[in-house]
């Protein structure tokens, strides 16, 4: 396999895990909003700033992980695969 051929199965693969990891997120904000952002709250002001709009609010981290899911889906669906088996 040549460089070039490498590089894009490279790419897909880390899309596939993103699309992964947004639909498993999406899924746990989705079924348990409450526990999922407690998790993710930080000392780390950066990392805290990324959950604190859902703290108290289940429904917009359920809305969020709905958005998680069908983007996930979205970008799972788009990568075909291009290589021969």
């Amino acid at each position: 396999m040549d460089k070039s051929k490498a590089l894009d199965l490279g790419i897909r693969r880390s899309a596939e895990m993103a699309a992964v990891f947004m639909i498993g997120d999406g899924l746990l904000g989705l079924l348990q909003p409450r526990r999922h952002v407690t998790l993710w709250r930080s000392d780390v002001p950066a990392v805290d700033a990324l959950v604190r709009p859902f703290a108290e609010r289940p429904g917009r981290r359920r809305a969020y992980g709905a958005l998680q899911i069908v983007a996930g889906i979205a970008l799972a669906s788009a990568l075909k695969r291009r290589h021969p088996r």
